[in-house]
């Protein structure tokens, strides 16, 4: 067992795992709604549209995290502006910001001579590097994020499924909506110094995509996600330990591979007893009518 005990003998290693076990289970806890909701596109887009913001803190001395948070910032005003102004579809907003974005990021790093080792930490992440302050950070993030999926369960679940329906209700779909993007938003923020810009949208979406071929509850779904995302990143450390590779794509691949698996096992072990889902599991069973009298007939 000391194949497993060895690395976490040393400090950065401790640190690594509890940091990416955290961000494990913050992007589990928004990841669930964002493949509920279909917002997988936003989250690639935030997590490349970093870029710009995270160089321009690092040429500049300021911390990453709050270049990161600015740059998302601008991202997700920008695609709200061009939506109400310009009248475009919600896809194309975000596919302009994000190739927009990306673009001014990678011309920021390539005017750069000094930034040949800062932009592979930007791009892929260093884990390794997590210091405590970070994993503060992210253990302050993960339970924000916990706090307000538990506040807005129901706007959220009304928003995913009937948008008139919960105006009806008095949900205030656009505010759970606002809501949403904030979350999606600080889960990219938080969790990129573990997996980089480029990765993150990995750990944000394989664990909760990997949970959901075993329930279609949104509490359970995240409940399993997190373990699965914590799992991902304790194999990931150790594949990059013993085999050298770079950690944040160790737990990303790991993570991936890790939607293939249980898909794999689900389709097995569920073959036979399908998956409920819970507007069916709800649903209460139909009366049954009366059989017609026969007296008098």
């Amino acid at each position: 067992m000391t194949w497993l005990t060895d690395p976490f003998s040393v400090d950065f290693m401790v640190r690594a795992l509890v940091g990416g076990s955290l961000a494990a289970v913050l992007c589990a806890v928004v990841g669930t709604w964002v493949l509920v909701r279909g917002m997988a596109f936003l989250g690639e887009a935030l997590s490349h549209g970093m870029l710009p913001g995270v160089a321009i803190a690092t040429l500049t001395g300021v911390p990453p995290v709050l270049g990161a948070a600015v740059s998302a910032g601008v991202m997700v005003l920008g695609v709200g502006a061009l939506r109400r102004r310009a009248r475009l579809s919600y896809d194309t907003s975000i596919g302009l910001l994000f190739v927009g974005m990306l673009a001014l990021g990678v011309i920021i790093v390539s005017s750069s001579r000094s930034f040949a080792t800062d932009v592979t930490a930007i791009l892929f992440g260093d884990v390794l590097a997590v210091t405590r302050a970070d994993v503060g950070g992210l253990a302050i993030a993960a339970a924000v994020a916990l706090a307000v999926a538990v506040a807005f369960h129901r706007p959220f679940t009304a928003l995913a499924f009937d948008t008139r329906k919960a105006t009806t209700l008095g949900l205030h779909p656009r505010l759970a909506e606002v809501v949403l993007i904030g979350l999606v938003t600080l889960a990219v923020v938080a969790s990129y110094r573990a997996v980089g810009t480029l990765l993150v949208v990995g750990l944000l979406l394989a664990p909760a995509a990997a949970a959901r071929a075993w329930t279609r509850h949104v509490a359970s779904t995240m409940l399993l996600g997190a373990g699965i995302g914590a799992a991902a990143v304790l194999v990931g450390l150790l594949v990059s330990w013993h085999a050298g590779t770079a950690a944040g794509a160790s737990i990303a691949a790991v993570a991936v591979g890790g939607v293939v698996v249980s898909r794999a096992l689900a389709a097995v072990v569920l073959r036979r007893t399908p998956i409920p889902t819970p507007a069916r599991a709800a649903a209460p069973a139909a009366p049954r009518s009366a059989a017609p009298s026969r007296e008098g007939a």
